[in-house]
């Protein structure tokens, strides 16, 4: 590309699922739909923790960061689809195609991070028990979470700045409902080897680093299990994580399943469609997950829900 064909685009057009006209108002209340379940579930999540004393644990504490990292993913995305959708305009600015992509970057590091912390919340409480209140204490959960938060910001920073460095060619479009790393890296005209070797190198450290510690945690907890007499104790520990390797294997299946859908096909349009599993499928279904087989979930909701309605009667009472 001759260097006078470069220039600094002020917008880009994100092409969505699909083009044909008759498909955007059920793809709109589909997203809608898929995005309030997302919102409230995780926000019931948060809610429930927060309020009921018996819930101020590491393992929850985790589980709402989680929450809100899904909330804020996807909100990352969704709603610009949503107001393209509606207004028939797949304009997306420089710099809001630039905000979104740090923003989904920075939460999707963060969940890898939230998952590995929870398994390594797991394997101290099976393989230690009598010393969990000790090693994960409100200081480390605290840390945990900020580093991990630090960790994925800086990382999302740098691979911004440099797809910053990139010229691209005018009229652009993305095949794509929101701007990705690397659908943007593969738009540039300018050389990229350098944002190739960094983005693949991010991947391995950080994508590998934290399913590695995953694999090392339930590697120990197994073991452990295993070596439970009865039963009935074996089903009771492999339950307390349960939950949480069902969302391991959702996040991470999606997760490879976009990969080789996107290796496997010359589609970019299969690959956008493909990763709606792990950008919000997987959100959308973890409070589920995490919900359905839980009391304590169950009993803090209940509880939050009726004190909520008494809440309202008086208030209601109050104005009559």
């Amino acid at each position: 590309m001759a260097a006078g064909n470069l220039t600094r685009v002020s917008e880009f057009l994100l092409l969505g699922l699909s083009e044909k006209p008759e498909l955007q108002p059920v793809l709109f209340g589909l997203f809608l739909s898929m995005y309030l379940i997302t919102v409230l579930g995780n926000l019931f999540i948060i809610l429930a923790v927060s309020s009921d004393s018996h819930l101020h644990t590491p393992m929850y504490f985790f589980l709402s960061n989680l929450s809100m990292a899904d909330i804020c993913i996807t909100s990352t995305t969704i709603p610009k689809m949503l107001v393209n959708n509606q207004t028939q305009s797949k304009v997306i600015t420089y710099a809001g195609c630039i905000t979104q992509m740090y923003f989904f970057t920075l939460l999707g590091g963060w969940d890898h991070f939230l998952l590995t912390v929870m398994a390594y919340d797991r394997y101290v409480a099976i393989c230690h028990p009598l010393h969990y209140m000790v090693i994960m204490n409100p200081r480390l959960c605290g840390l945990l979470v900020l580093v991990s938060f630090i960790v994925s910001a800086l990382d999302s920073l740098l691979q911004c700045l440099m797809v910053l460095q990139l010229s691209f060619c005018p009229h652009l479009e993305i095949p794509h409902f929101f701007c990705e790393l690397n659908q943007m890296t593969q738009l540039a005209c300018s050389d990229t080897f350098l944002n190739n070797i960094v983005m693949y190198f991010a991947t391995v450290l950080l994508g590998g680093g934290p399913l590695t510690g995953i694999f090392y945690s339930y590697s120990k907890i197994v073991s452990s299990i295993r070596a439970i007499p009865s039963a009935q104790g074996k089903y009771k520990a492999f339950s307390t994580c349960a939950s949480h390797l069902s969302v391991v294997c959702l996040f991470y299946g999606t997760s490879l399943g976009v990969y080789l859908s996107s290796a496997g096909t010359h589609s970019s349009q299969t690959s956008a469609t493909a990763s709606v599993m792990y950008t919000v499928v997987t959100p959308m279904l973890n409070p589920f997950i995490y919900s359905l087989k839980n009391r304590d979930i169950k009993r803090a909701l209940k509880r939050f829900f009726q004190a909520s309605g008494k809440l309202g009667a008086i208030i209601l009472n109050q104005k009559m």
